[in-house]
């Protein structure tokens, strides 16, 4: 049975449609979900500890196979209805918005899922800050946010978003899903993305997200002017110590480099 004939039998089962409010978009590609699971497989394999947690089973387009690979399995669903389905299939499942929980009780090493768009970039960010627990993402993105997560510096999506995923993972693309991968089919091309936890020597990642953020706050602006205004002569020095411009702009400058300076200013 393909994965859009799967789609169409239990939605009849369970007169469930895709609910707009939470972005859901089944995914229907045998092809995508083959990949999805294929590294997910290769991730655990070299883990010590077989344990995965998918955001969103929904109607189970992924879940089917996930659950089926020698790990413990759980999952986040927001959808009351789908979140009773699955409880009622004996997979250990919490109701809730994967934002608002509290991840520490979790105990898992990868996360899975065919993100809602309007979330992914915030689970991003959250993971990115959390020292603990996940070791790998398998996430799907809208195309656009998949290029902005990679983007290289002087490039029109390099930006904050860059800047913290290329800090704290490894990243490589699994593979791209087009419109007509997903049903409904939404109108933006789709990207799904490893990520490998990266040593970091960040003491507070928190903080060095309020400073990212304050670097790129007006991406026309020079550095300097979007720092307080106390940190203005150690910008300028630092900038000139390191052989560039005095009216460097944030997107000037490599993750490292950002790194470097925030902790030249003591932040």
């Amino acid at each position: 049975m393909t994965a859009l004939e799967r789609l169409k039998k239990r939605m009849g089962e369970l007169n469930h449609n895709a609910n707009k409010a939470l972005g859901q978009n089944f995914l229907v590609s045998d092809h995508v979900i083959t990949k999805i699971v294929e590294a997910t497989e290769t991730a655990l394999a070299k883990l010590e500890k077989k344990s995965l947690i998918e955001i969103g089973p929904g109607l189970g387009a992924i879940t089917d196979l996930l659950t089926k690979l020698n790990c413990h399995y759980q999952a986040i669903e927001l959808d009351y209805s789908l979140f009773s389905y699955w409880q009622n299939t004996g997979i250990k499942i919490t109701h809730g918005d994967a934002l608002q929980l509290d991840w520490s009780g979790f105990d898992s090493d990868i996360l899975v899922s065919n993100l809602p768009y309007q979330i992914s970039s915030s689970i991003v960010i959250e993971k990115s800050l959390e020292p603990f627990q996940l070791k790998c993402m398998i996430l799907m993105f809208q195309k656009e946010v998949a290029q902005r997560i990679r983007a290289l510096p002087q490039t029109e999506h390099y930006g904050m978003l860059s800047v913290i995923a290329q800090e704290f993972w490894k990243m490589e693309t699994v593979c791209d899903a087009g419109p007509r991968d997903f049903s409904p089919p939404p109108k933006i091309a789709s990207r799904v993305l490893q990520f490998v936890r990266q040593e970091s020597d960040i003491p507070d990642r928190k903080k060095y997200l309020s400073f990212v953020k304050l670097c790129f706050h007006q991406r026309r602006r020079i550095l300097r002017s979007n720092l307080p205004s106390k940190y203005a002569a150690a910008v300028t020095q630092w900038l000139i110590d390191n052989k560039l411009s005095e009216k460097a702009r944030a997107e000037e400058l490599s993750p490292l480099q950002l790194k470097k300076l925030y902790f030249s200013l003591n932040f």
